[in-house]
């Protein structure tokens, strides 16, 4: 996936209310209940069916490292879609989202401001409807790249705007180097 994408996901399953399946034969039963059988989860996972039966019935109990991971992501990817749609709704519509990066952040303005990039580490509270900006993007499946354009966006005018009160002439602010990027919900 990608690092935004990533931030995002990480912050909703914060709101998680129960932790999801810790071994690799409850995290394989929840997959096969999910979507119905082995078989899909044996191509979703590029395993065999027979592997997935071997883990429904523990007896495989520790997988390679590389399918350990898809597994996981798999599972916390489907863990508790209600829980996870009301953490999304309620920072699109009232809660808002708040970023937490150390990057590479500049903007292009007019010919005598210092408007060079350098690295900033900034904490902002991003209202809700960059959040939902940023939640629509990755649902319809926006690259890493627009989900970077969409989350600049929101920068320039929450920290270096101030929601208008500063910096009207500013044409496009660059984040780029990304270092650290962590989201709250």
């Amino acid at each position: 996936m990608s690092l935004i994408g990533d931030g995002l996901n990480k912050a909703v399953q914060k709101a998680f209310t129960r932790p999801a399946p810790k071994s690799a034969g409850a995290q394989m039963r929840y997959l096969v209940k999910q979507l119905g059988g082995t078989k899909p989860v044996a191509q979703m996972l590029r395993v065999s069916q027979r592997t997935v039966e071997r883990y429904v019935k523990d007896q495989i109990k520790k997988p390679r490292p590389d399918l350990a991971a898809r597994i996981e992501r798999e599972v916390k990817a489907r863990w508790q879609p209600q829980i996870r749609a009301k953490a999304k709704q309620k920072a699109a519509s009232t809660g808002g989202i708040i970023i937490d990066t150390r990057a590479r952040l500049g903007y292009t303005a007019p010919i005598g401001s210092t408007d060079q990039d350098r690295i900033r580490h900034l904490t902002v509270a991003l209202p809700p409807v960059h959040a939902a900006r940023l939640f629509d993007a990755q649902e319809q499946g926006a690259s890493d790249a627009r989900l970077q354009e969409i989350a600049a966006e929101a920068l320039k005018e929450v920290y270096f705007q101030d929601g208008g009160r500063r910096a009207g002439s500013l044409d496009e602010v660059r984040f780029t180097d990304i270092e650290h990027l962590e989201f709250d919900l």
